[in-house]
């Protein structure tokens, strides 16, 4: 039993910083219908400039640099590259992010050589004990950084003007823009605060705690795994994100330990076929209805 409520808790540390990350891919996807692959990157990103700055800033100081510049590099593509697009179809789009995502994790891991370091200097490594349970610590910092932040974005999205114009937008592009809704700063926000998630993110994952992969080409792959939480949950529902990220999350702690570590990445992968069989819009997704 105690094994089971410290896998629980893990696992949901470890479900939270997926679903910051799902929560982007969502967010991006709400606001200009196109995928962003590149998001991987955007983590990096961030991870880079704490590992390059916490020694001249402290940890704290580099972690709020990376946080901004992960937010400020996702507006940049967005404002440099895909806006200018304006022709491109959504697919063309998506696989753009592709290419930008693969130049600027090539260049992160050039740039990081071989050392791929860990940055959870805070926290990495110290577990918490209580009673017979022990618990990473970063874990449970993640869940509860992830917990509100999560209620934050949520409130924002369903309460504030923002959110309000991001939900017309998504609903209707045209009859927003008649209501005077600004298309152009709903996207950037979207982005901006896409990468900001990103940039929060990475200073769980490239931990010895999360997975034991640092700062480089691991860190990008795991990521990734926040895609399969988006679809799972649905695509264009911000609360499926959350709910899809805490599936992936328990069920990559539970297989872990109950079947195998190298399982443990492919269950993630067979419960979001297992969801699509069953609901091919995810958990929460619009059912799209088309008339023949």
């Amino acid at each position: 039993m105690n094994t089971f409520l410290q896998l629980l808790v893990n696992g949901l540390g470890k479900g939270a910083v997926y679903a910051l990350l799902a929560l982007g891919f969502v967010i991006i996807f709400k606001a200009t219908e196109v995928v962003n692959f590149a998001h991987g990157s955007l983590v990096l990103i961030g991870g880079y400039l704490v590992y390059e700055l916490k020694d001249a800033l402290g940890w704290a100081g580099a972690a709020v640099v990376g946080i901004v510049a992960a937010a400020l590099s996702a507006l940049a593509i967005e404002r440099l590259l895909l806006r200018n697009a304006t022709s491109a179809d959504h697919n063309s789009l998506a696989l753009l992010t592709i290419g930008i995502d693969v130049i600027i994790t090539e260049e992160v891991v050039r740039r990081v050589g071989a050392d791929i370091p860990f940055i959870g200097d805070p926290y990495d490594s110290q577990p918490i004990r209580i009673g017979d349970l022990t618990i990473f610590r970063t874990q449970a910092i993640a869940l509860v950084v992830g917990a509100v932040l999560i209620t934050a974005f949520l409130l924002a999205f369903r309460y504030s003007n923002w959110g309000v114009a991001m939900r017309a937008q998504a609903e209707n592009r045209e009859a927003a823009a008649l209501m005077g809704i600004r298309s152009s700063r709903v996207t950037a926000t979207a982005w901006l605060v896409a990468g900001a998630l990103a940039g929060v993110a990475v200073l769980f994952m490239a931990t010895q705690d999360f997975s034991g992969a640092g700062l480089g080409r691991g860190t990008h792959a795991i990521a990734l795994i926040a895609f399969p939480a988006a679809i799972l949950g649905g695509l264009d529902s911000t609360e499926g994100a959350v709910v899809g990220g805490l599936v992936v999350g328990l069920t990559e702690a539970l297989s872990a330990q109950y079947i195998s570590f190298e399982f443990s990445k492919s269950a993630v992968f067979l419960v979001m076929l297992v969801v699509l069989v069953i609901r091919p819009s995810g958990l929460f997704g619009t059912k799209e209805l088309s008339r023949v």
